[in-house]
């Protein structure tokens, strides 16, 4: 069964995200009190916590946010999921928007290591249906 492992946010771009107990979710709008919220098309920032043990196995000391995503989950392939699929995640319901993203500037993670899974492997999606998520609430694909 696919979960939330953490959720995270921040105030600026650009910067590492803390994890915090729960969020609210606007819909159209993202989590509220995070600089990625807004009324565009990655409102929310996804990564599976098996991508993020990639980058353990080269040895770097990284956990869920430190790679700038919103929610981390565990059993739940969200790279091949495609665009336009709807996830239910908690209460809410999201709509994947993107798969990756270019990054014009490396972040410290790829300095440090010489690669980044957030370009690849991370997903961004857009707020259906607002609500709260918490980690544990279950991530299921509804279609």
């Amino acid at each position: 069964m696919a979960e939330v492992v953490a959720i995270c946010i921040s105030e600026k771009k650009g910067e590492r995200k803390t994890p915090v107990p729960e969020v609210q979710v606007q819909e159209n709008h993202g989590i509220m009190g995070d600089a990625h919220a807004g009324d565009w098309h990655r409102q929310i920032s996804m990564l599976a916590e098996e991508s993020i043990d990639k980058m353990r196995a080269l040895g770097l000391d990284v956990s869920a946010g430190d790679f700038a995503e919103n929610i981390t989950t565990r059993g739940i392939e969200l790279v091949v999921l495609p665009v336009g699929s709807r996830l239910q995640v908690g209460e809410t319901l999201l709509e994947v928007t993107q798969i990756g993203k270019d990054c014009h500037t490396h972040c410290n993670i790829y300095n440090q290591a010489g690669d980044c899974i957030m370009p690849r492997e991370g997903i961004f999606a857009k707020v259906l249906i607002g609500g709260t998520i918490r980690p544990v609430d279950q991530v299921r694909c509804i279609d």
